[in-house]
C-alpha cells in the first residue's frame, strides 16, 4: 500500500526513492534507481523500466528508444532531460534483469510502494506519454486492451494522455504493420508539446 510521506518535502521524497532497496534481492546488478522529475515538469514520460545501458549511466531512454522516442516527440536531449520540464517516471526504477526475448518486466513491488506518492506531487503535468503494456496497464481507465488497441483509441484520452508502443528497435516490424501510427499520431503529438513548451523547443523529426 502506498505512502504518501506528507512530512517530506520534494526533494526528501525524491532522495529516498534514489535510495530505495526494496527490490535488491531479485535485481542481478542491484539497485540502481533512475527518475527524472521535478514539481515544475508539465511532461511525464513513464516507460517500463530501464534497460542495462541505463542502469550503468543512470540517464534514462539514454539507449536507441530514447533516440526513437525524442524523434516522435520532436525535441533533442537538451529539452528531454530538463527535468524542470520533462519528468521521467519508468513503472520500474531499476534495472530487473533479461530474460529470454529480452529485459524482463518491472519489478511489481516497485509501483505500489511510490508511484501515486510521486505523482501527486507533479501538479503541472499537461501531457503524459504512457509507454508499452505495464504503462498502459496503470495509467488508462476502462477494461484492459492491447497495446496495439489502445494506441489505435488513443484520441479517447488526447490530449493529456497519450498511450505509445515501446520505442524499441524490437518494435520495427510494429512501426511498418501500423503505418498509420507515424501519420498520424505522431504529428499530433509533435504540436502537442511545441504547444507546450513552446515552438522553439521542439524541431521537425
Amino acid at each position: 500500500m502506498t505512502e504518501f510521506y506528507p512530512s517530506l518535502s520534494f526533494d526528501e521524497l525524491v532522495t529516498r526513492v534514489r535510495r530505495c532497496t526494496l527490490c535488491e534481492e531479485h535485481l542481478p546488478l542491484g539497485p540502481r534507481p533512475v527518475v527524472q522529475l521535478s514539481e515544475s515538469s508539465r511532461i511525464l514520460v513513464v516507460g517500463q523500466a530501464p534497460g542495462r545501458r541505463v542502469h550503468e549511466t543512470g540517464l534514462p531512454f539514454n539507449d536507441p528508444s530514447g533516440d526513437r522516442l525524442r524523434d516522435w516527440m520532436g525535441i533533442g536531449r537538451d529539452v528531454f532531460y530538463d527535468e524542470s520540464t520533462l519528468a521521467i517516471l519508468p513503472m520500474g526504477f531499476c534495472y530487473p534483469g533479461t530474460g529470454k526475448s529480452g529485459d524482463l518486466p518491472p519489478r511489481p513491488e516497485c509501483a505500489p510502494a511510490w508511484r501515486e506518492a510521486l505523482l501527486a506531487r507533479l501538479k503541472h503535468i499537461e501531457l503524459t506519454l504512457v509507454i508499452g503494456q505495464y504503462a498502459h496497464a496503470w495509467h488508462l481507465s476502462g477494461p484492459r486492451k492491447s497495446v496495439t488497441d489502445n494506441v489505435k483509441d488513443w484520441e479517447k484520452h488526447w490530449p493529456e494522455v497519450l498511450p505509445l508502443p515501446h520505442p524499441s528497435p524490437r518494435n520495427n516490424l510494429w512501426l511498418r504493420k501500423n503505418p498509420w501510427f507515424e501519420k498520424d499520431v505522431i504529428p499530433a503529438l509533435q504540436q502537442r508539446v511545441g504547444d507546450i513548451l513552446g515552438p522553439f523547443s521542439t524541431h521537425n523529426a
